[in-house]
């Protein structure tokens, strides 16, 4: 069974429900379809229904609760309470109410603040800042998270390395430059994540152009530091670099390169020194060698708040779905 099927069973297991606030866009609600049809997540679309019967013509969403914020029972009652979480910010009952009514995102995020729905998935069609701050104004970071990121969950087809072929790339969608404190949080979250998604031990790279001291550079400094600190504040998890992505995953070259290391040649968590590294070695892997790349999937928030390529499919979607509720799961 491949990882996105094991990851749909795990989710039917235990049912939660999605937000899908970009409805839209018909990638979304082709989505929907499959997840109700499979029965991977109860789903929530939000939206006026006759937008949505117009979009989704020929798909069965049936199945689906719809919630049209300008006739929904509860619009009153979110209306003030994203007042009172927002209030210190200034935030007054009209704007609270245009945000609500204007962006669906704000009204996914409130359904999860109230227990309503258990994530939300958007970014088919909106950017992942529009995505990601009303989760982060709403539902807030997971209680002592250091800071919110995002990775990609790689399956590379005939594969040898990492957990068969299986990776996570990190951060690969969202921290821009890290500095060493972050990279370890990074690392962190991310054995957390794979531990919770691919049930097998993480073992995390940080990578760098140097392996063990090869190369000399501010840039290099900064990964050292990093794994410094990760190693203090995270013992439970094998974290270990400098290294080159090569010594990290190819366990001859590791031998060579760094013969004394634990993680070297048998890394599944990688995490990249910036953003540019992390998002052209995704997108490098997912091109070239044809993998699967699901994400940027983040971690950190209290509350399992996903989102996607704009150039996403529909089956894309319905394995972020997948990935999602089992978040959910273990919130």
């Amino acid at each position: 069974m491949s990882f996105i099927e094991t990851i749909k069973e795990r989710a039917k297991r235990d049912k939660k429900t999605i937000v899908l606030p970009e409805t839209m866009d018909r990638r979304v609600l082709e989505a929907a379809s499959i997840i109700l049809k499979e029965d991977i997540a109860n789903i929530i679309l939000i939206g006026k229904e006759e937008d949505i019967e117009n979009t989704s013509q020929g798909l069965d969403i049936s199945k689906a609760t719809i919630i049209n914020p300008f006739n929904y029972e509860k619009t009153e009652e979110l209306i003030q309470k994203l007042v009172e979480i927002r209030k210190n910010k200034g935030l007054t009952y009209d704007e609270a109410k245009r945000l609500l009514l204007e962006d669906y995102m704000y009204y996914a995020c409130m359904l999860v603040k109230v227990g309503d729905a258990d994530g939300v998935v958007s970014g088919a069609c909106h950017s992942t800042a529009n995505t990601l701050r009303p989760a982060l104004q709403i539902i807030k970071t997971k209680p002592g998270t250091l800071l919110v990121s995002a990775f990609f969950l790689m399956v590379v087809p005939n594969c040898e390395y990492g957990s068969h072929g299986t990776f996570i790339f990190a951060d690969s969608g969202l921290e821009q430059n890290p500095t060493p404190e972050r990279l370890a949080a990074i690392a962190a979250s991310s054995a957390e994540t794979f531990k919770l998604l691919v049930q097998e031990e993480p073992i995390v790279a940080m990578l760098s152009h140097s392996t063990m001291g090869s190369a000399k550079h501010a840039d290099v400094d900064k990964v050292v530091e990093g794994v410094k600190i990760a190693k203090e504040k995270y013992p439970q998890y094998k974290i270990d670099g400098e290294l080159q992505l090569d010594a990290a995953i190819v366990p001859e070259v590791a031998r060579s390169k760094a013969p004394n290391s634990e993680v070297a040649g048998h890394a599944n968590v990688l995490v990249f020194p910036d953003l540019d590294a992390g998002n052209i070695g995704y997108k490098l892997v997912q091109r070239l060698a044809k993998a699967e790349a699901y994400g940027p999937v983040t971690q950190g928030i209290a509350a399992p708040v996903n989102d996607l390529s704009r150039g996403c499919s529909a089956q894309d979607i319905v394995g972020v779905v997948a990935i999602t509720a089992v978040q959910a799961q273990n919130k």
